[in-house]
């Protein structure tokens, strides 16, 4: 049986209908494309000491944070908050080499005094260079205010306990306490404006999130 050659026009016709096939095949293969967003939720920004909040698109927020990182008053008050928050922490470490039964113990409240007292020391370096006051008007800046103080009668016990009884208080307090320094570590860098102060926030959750882990394995 004899074969005839196909004409040119036939070769052309197939190879033109293949190339059809594959592009469909990649288009069907490959990522679907999504729609361009139209807007996140929106957003509330903190105003200035003084001034009303505003309702800011995602994108809007994202393009004033981009051009613009003037501290607004979630960033004041939480340095000035948390100067208060660190002092007291710092208070509670001061107890522990003459009440501690603990070496390890001893060495954590060293370690926790030795991160927050150059924390404080940053905070009210950054209020100055803003203008603003340690202590601020209208903030509430009482312990109740403030996730994770401990109360005065707390700290009472605290002063009156020793050995392994310190100890053992000592971490219950100070777990609590470092969590509410996280929590407002976590807030502001959602609230605030600032990069100076989103720093300082991060590097309270990551520091104090990991003595946490420590104080709750000493429990």
């Amino acid at each position: 049986m004899l074969f005839r050659p196909a004409s040119r026009t036939s070769l052309l016709t197939a190879s033109l209908a293949a190339l059809a096939v594959l592009g469909l095949g990649a288009c069907d293969s490959g990522p679907k494309a999504k729609p361009a967003a139209t807007g996140g939720p929106s957003v509330i920004a903190p105003g200035m000491p003084g001034e009303a909040n505003r309702t800011l698109s995602a994108e809007d927020a994202e393009r004033h944070r981009a051009d613009d990182d003037s501290p607004n008053s979630a960033d004041v008050a939480y340095a000035q908050m948390m100067i208060r928050h660190h002092s007291q922490a710092l208070e509670m470490t001061e107890l522990a080499p003459q009440r501690a039964g603990s070496a390890q113990l001893k060495r954590l409240a060293e370690r926790i005094a030795a991160a927050q007292g150059p924390e404080i020391t940053a905070m009210r370096g950054w209020l100055r260079k803003h203008g603003e006051k340690e202590t601020g008007e209208g903030h509430g800046h009482d312990h109740a205010a403030m996730p994770g103080m401990a109360t005065e009668a707390q700290l009472e016990k605290l002063r009156a306990a020793r050995g392994g009884a310190f100890d053992q208080l000592f971490l219950t307090l100070m777990i609590t306490h470092h969590e509410g320094a996280v929590t407002m570590a976590t807030d502001v860098k959602a609230q605030g404006n600032n990069v100076q102060i989103e720093e300082m926030a991060d590097d309270v959750v990551a520091q104090q999130t990991s003595e946490i882990a420590r104080m709750r394995e000493m429990l």
